[in-house]
């Protein structure tokens, strides 16, 4: 589960239109927000393990729902992760609405899974009807997604471009946008392109039918894969080497995403003061300001040090942050920071993570 949780429960079944369950943001969120023109249709959210890509998935997904559209915020590793993030019931494997988004958008979730959407395809292609359950009930529809090399991740790929490409009666997109909680960053470029390895392996029929059609999806600018990391040098690493093998197979590279930024609470000029300022300058200080006396020994005089050997804890911090910065910037994609919400996550602060992506801009 990521660092950052989310404390509200939305209650399923529910009405679009009911206020008690799916609580409207306050207006404050609203200015300045970016036009959703031209943002791609398949959303893929990766990072490293403990940088909070389910939180960003879910308010990504919020953003995007926004001025009355309607998205899936899709799971793929069977950890429950968006249950969990809204304080749900597990989701079975259905599409069902889970938040409401400012302008009345909807949110809805699916955890796919693999023997079920094998199931599916099954069924599309062979019109298999009973003898698929069967299966499912000797075992075999475990085992093949065990044992076939890159089948479990083609079905669930294959699944989420299923979203991305399903229309309502009036020929219109049923989801202006879906947005897939991938795996982690190590796995991303393996999971996506699994699927031209299965078209390579079955020259024709509907297996190397279905891997094209998937690649097609996440070749093209309907998809962006955005990478989420923190001002660290091991994720900051791994999310090079993400942009790297993502760029190399092919498949369109979005945006980095840096999560849980800390707030700014001294400049270059403050750390270097800091650094340099005589102890007896910040002893009288300390006095003049009511907090003891400067002599040595006195309460003012004994706040020094501690004082001082934060600010350099800071200083040290903030330097190692401006230097993950300059690396990230080097990797020529658009950055965006999201802060960080010492006191936890709670529903308000999804909103707000939704909102300044809105205002950043959106791939």
């Amino acid at each position: 589960m990521d660092e950052q949780r989310h404390g509200r429960v939305f209650p399923l079944g529910h009405g679009a239109d009911c206020s008690r369950c799916y609580p409207q943001p306050p207006a404050w969120l609203w200015p300045g927000l970016v036009s959703l023109e031209d943002v791609s249709r398949l959303q893929v959210v990766s990072g490293k393990g403990g940088t909070g890509k389910t939180t960003v998935a879910a308010a990504l997904a919020l953003a995007l729902a926004t001025e009355g559209k309607r998205t899936l915020l899709v799971e793929v590793e069977g950890r429950q992760g968006i249950a969990q993030l809204f304080e749900t019931e597990a989701l079975p494997y259905e599409e069902r609405k889970i938040a409401v988004a400012p302008g009345g958008g909807e949110v809805y979730a699916l955890a796919i899974d693999p023997e079920q959407a094998l199931l599916d395809y099954l069924q599309m292609f062979y019109k298999l009807g009973g003898a698929g359950r069967a299966l499912r009930k000797l075992g075999a529809i475990d085992f093949a997604t065990t044992i076939a090399p890159g089948l479990r991740d083609v079905l669930l790929t294959g699944k989420a471009c299923e979203a991305v490409r399903r229309k309502d009666k009036s020929g219109a997109f049923l989801y202006d946008h879906v947005v897939m909680d991938a795996p982690p960053t190590g796995r991303i470029t393996r999971f996506l392109n699994v699927n031209d390895e299965m078209a390579g392996l079955a020259k024709i029929g509907p297996i190397h039918n279905q891997a094209q059609a998937v690649m097609r999806v996440l070749k093209s600018p309907e998809t962006a894969v955005h990478l989420v990391t923190l001002l660290e040098e091991m994720p900051v690493q791994e999310t090079a080497d993400g942009i790297a093998e993502l760029r190399a197979a092919g498949l369109p590279v979005g945006e980095i995403i840096v999560n849980m930024v800390r707030p700014e609470v001294l400049d270059a000029a403050d750390l270097e003061l800091a650094r340099t300022v005589p102890h007896a300058d910040v002893a009288r200080a300390l006095s003049a300001a009511g907090l003891g006396g400067a002599r040595r020994g006195g309460n003012a005089e004994r706040l020094v040090d501690p004082l001082l050997h934060q600010a350099a804890e800071y200083a040290e911090r903030y330097a190692l942050e401006q230097e993950q910065r300059a690396v990230l910037a080097e990797l020529g994609l658009p950055m965006r920071e999201l802060p960080l919400f010492a006191e936890g996550m709670d529903l308000a602060g999804l909103y707000e993570l939704a909102t300044e992506l809105r205002k950043q801009g959106l791939s």
